[in-house]
């Protein structure tokens, strides 16, 4: 069990809505909703993801921490000794091609999500000190009308 300063407790204390914000500014409409399908299908999924996570007794340290080579979605705590970085991919079912989520996440985009959390790391120094961080992918899909038709979660995807 990895022993955490009291800096990291009350890191893990704060949720991750009231952390800092990162180096990005929001477009926003006039009403403050995502106007591109495309966004709002994706903030839908990491929406899943995330209440997934916590269901499963993650605590959520980030989400959509920006970064030089792109977002990270998830950054999560397991509690004990792993920090888990969650890359994220939503898909509307029942299309022309029966393409999972987990498909898009090939080794170009695992490299840019490992680039991505040594960021996160370097730039969050009240963070917990871990032994081991973990790489995972979760694949959600949605049908037309936005419900949930499956969730998979990889852990140590890649």
């Amino acid at each position: 069990m990895c022993q955490l300063s009291a800096a990291v407790q009350g890191f893990l204390a704060e949720s991750w809505h009231t952390a800092t914000p990162t180096c990005h500014t929001f477009r926003r409409s006039v009403t403050g909703v995502a106007t591109d399908p495309r966004q709002t299908l994706g903030q839908t999924g990491e929406q899943l993801a995330c209440e997934h996570l916590e269901r499963r007794g993650y605590t959520l340290l980030e989400r959509n921490f920006r970064t030089r080579w792109g977002e990270l979605d998830i950054v999560a705590f397991d509690g004990a000794c792993t920090i888990i970085f969650c890359e994220v991919k939503t898909r509307r079912g029942g299309g022309r091609r029966a393409v999972t989520p987990l498909e898009s996440v090939h080794p170009r985009k695992r490299s840019q999500v490992r680039r991505m959390a040594g960021s996160w790391l370097a730039a969050r120094r009240e963070r917990p000190h871990v032994a081991n961080l973990r790489f995972d992918a979760i694949g959600v899909t949605l049908d037309s009308a936005g419900a949930l038709v499956e969730l998979v979660h990889l852990e140590g995807a890649f």
